[in-house]
């Protein structure tokens, strides 16, 4: 794994050692990501810089280093991942031997020779972003993997056009404006995270994952978009076009209309095939490598298959808590007992994680606040003193139906849809009135609520969620913190009006689980998952790999009928009878954990001083972006126990925390 950037100056103005300087300068501030060698090249005539920053796995012989150059030298490349079949590709391109290493980069650099970059890409299974130079057609392309799993940063500032893995390689060039954007604030508070293809700068966009980016020098140069009229759709203009090369939604719809036509016991088969296919060829690897062990399903089914096909003990990674309510690391330790893994796990205390928050806004460059963040760096640290690479089973949920709301928005708005708009919003009303105490006391006359987690927050959810005039929108609420009437930033957009996850009318044909699964796949799992794990394995100079977004599994998911999937209210239904055939079933068969802190608690404990600091009103005054008084009562109200905001709050929190580095000398 590495990290990649680079500019494209039209100018013209800046002499080679200026460029040469301003290219390393880029790739320095991405170090953590690639600490093992680093490299620069420019073409001063085309205005062109490219850098990287390496982090050996593959071929650790000089003869991977990058930039690198194909053989004819038309093409320069940075590249950011693994091919995990470039091994057949390179059968296929039998003309370029013999080779001058091993690497994957020149098995690229070969295919774009033979095919060009985007048939070369089509044939790829792998994660990646990259850059590559086209000295022939004086072409500038950019490219992301499939499923979004390496980030790529793109834009224009003052006349330049810059990209990178991350924002802190664009601050690194000379004169960047670091304007704020607050309509990604708006998001941030709704999401938890920044979507793409918003940035938390104007004028600097996310890359689209499955999407080539290509400029080109007409001789007259290239005008930038305008900051305010972002690239959301694909475009074609003079000197540049934005195309994508695979389409997720397009893979669901074919899947649907070539659905699998075996038997049940065929399909269970056929996915523990691709499944295991892809899990062999993401191991890989030059240097040592391991994987995230959770002790949920999806986790637990990739060391099972990863255990299943190795001679070796595979090693494993979990860490724990001692609250309860968090701690999985004691199912994670019976299942690697019942697997013969070489099994490591940490008990970390409240101290350790609290340690971890000053790290966040450097860790994740911009505002991220999915609190699970804290957990995912701390198992990345215990993994990368063992390993170099980690497998993880992050995708499962999103293609196999795994998050509450897949099931449960079907069966609330079939329970609730009837009834009048009016008469549910004044039920709600009446819920989100009561106290968390009052509540607690209702709630404990229903003869189901002691198998309930967390009651009384999931009733002040679903008292918002009655709230919807549809389906679309009660998927809005479940996925948003701040909700339509909590405006929240100053002068951008209200949080509701800044949402990402509207369904675009493609997927009508679809049911309603089927929708949100397919919502999440594009939006929360690129934007929010994905940015987690590379952000705290990168931070640690760990690669992480994910086998379920292999598309071939992806795509076969989309040929399963929603019924394999979820199955009696169960989740995963499939993908739970996969498992089964490698340890007993009651290992993992209980309700769904995550991956948290108590944060609540936290915030009205050791976090509190910290936390009132940077929610001070004066100081949301002078700053300028966000509204203190929902702020201030959101923050009372949670440390006087009266209602529960810890998400609500830690949204906040995260942004001042950045925005308090950022403006830092």
């Amino acid at each position: 794994m590495c990290g990649i950037t680079g500019f494209m100056d039209f100018s013209l103005q800046c002499g080679p050692d200026a460029m040469r300087a301003n290219a390393r300068r880029m790739a320095d501030a991405l170090m953590h990501r690639g600490p093992d060698d680093s490299g620069a090249w420019c073409d001063q005539g085309a205005g062109v810089g490219l850098a990287h920053r390496r982090l050996s796995i593959l071929d650790l012989t000089p003869a991977g280093h990058q930039p690198m150059e194909s053989r004819s030298g038309r093409f320069t490349i940075v590249f950011n991942g693994e091919i995990y079949n470039h091994q057949a590709l390179r059968k296929e391109l039998a003309a370029f031997e013999p080779w001058r290493g091993h690497s994957d980069t020149e098995t690229l650099l070969a295919g774009f020779e033979a095919w060009g970059i985007e048939a070369t890409l089509k044939r790829t299974v792998g994660m990646f972003a990259l850059a590559v130079w086209d000295n022939a057609e004086r072409t500038l392309t950019l490219a992301r993997d499939r499923m979004g799993e390496k980030p790529l940063y793109y834009g224009w500032n003052q006349g330049v056009f810059l990209f990178a893995s991350e924002l802190k390689a664009l601050r690194a060039y000379p004169g960047f404006d670091a304007e704020i954007n607050r309509d990604a604030i708006a998001l941030l508070m709704r999401h938890s995270c920044i979507p793409t293809p918003h940035s938390i700068y104007r004028g600097i966009y996310k890359l689209w994952p499955g999407t080539i980016l290509t400029l080109r020098n007409t001789g007259r140069g290239i005008a930038p978009w305008d900051a305010a009229d972002p690239p959301f759709k694909l475009f074609q203009g003079e000197g540049v076009s934005l195309r994508p090369y695979w389409s997720l939604l397009e893979a669901a719809e074919q899947g649907h209309a070539r659905p699998f036509e075996g038997t049940e016991s065929e399909a269970i088969g056929e996915l523990e095939r691709v499944l295991t296919e892809a899990v062999l060829a993401q191991q890989i690897s030059d240097v040592p490598l391991g994987a995230f062990l959770s002790g949920g399903v999806d986790s637990t089914a990739i060391v099972a298959l990863m255990q299943a096909h190795s001679s070796r003990p595979v090693k494993t990674f979990t860490i724990g808590f001692h609250e309860d309510d968090c701690n999985e690391a004691k199912y994670a330790g019976e299942i690697a007992s019942r697997l013969g893994t070489d099994h490591t796990e940490l008990y970390v205390s409240p101290g350790d994680s609290l340690a971890v928050i000053p790290r966040l806004p450097q860790l994740y460059d911009e505002p991220f606040s999915d609190p699970s963040h804290i957990p995912t760096f701390l198992v990345s640290l215990l993994a990368r003193e063992h390993v170099t690479v980690s497998l993880s089973g992050d995708g499962g949920d999103e293609l196999f139906g795994g998050y509450v709301r897949h099931t449960l928005l079907h069966r609330i708005w079939n329970n609730i849809g009837w009834c009048p708009l009016p008469m549910r919003k004044a039920l709600s009303d009446k819920i989100r009135f009561l106290s968390p105490g009052q509540l607690q006391a209702v709630l404990r006359n229903l003869p189901f609520i002691d198998r309930v987690h967390a009651p009384v927050y999931k009733a002040y959810r679903l008292a918002e969620l009655i709230r919807a005039d549809s389906p679309a929108s009660m998927y809005e609420i479940c996925i948003s913190h701040w909700q339509q009437d909590d405006p929240v930033v100053v002068g951008g957009q209200s949080p509701f009006h800044a949402s990402s996850g509207r369904m675009p009318r493609q997927l009508d044909s679809f049911s309603l689980p089927e929708k949100i699964m397919l919502m999440d796949s594009v939006t929360y799992l690129p934007d929010d998952i994905l940015v987690k794990i590379d952000r705290a394995a990168m931070g640690v100079s760990l690669e992480t790999r994910v086998p379920f977004l292999d598309h071939r599994v992806v795509e076969f998911a989309w040929r399963l009928p929603l019924g394999l999937k979820i199955r009696g209210g169960q989740s995963k239904w499939i993908l739970r009878q996969v498992l089964n055939r490698h340890i007993p079933k009651e290992l993992v068969e209980r309700p769904k954990h995550g991956f948290g802190i108590p944060l609540g608690t936290w915030l009205r404990g050791p976090l509190r001083e910290w936390a009132e600091e940077l929610l001070n009103e004066s100081r949301l005054l002078r700053e300028g972006f966000l509204d203190p008084r929902p702020v201030r009562q959101k923050w009372l109200e949670h440390v006087s126990g009266r209602r529960d905001w810890e998400f609500h709050l830690w949204d906040v929190l995260m942004f001042q925390s950045w925005l308090e580095q950022e403006r830092r000398p």
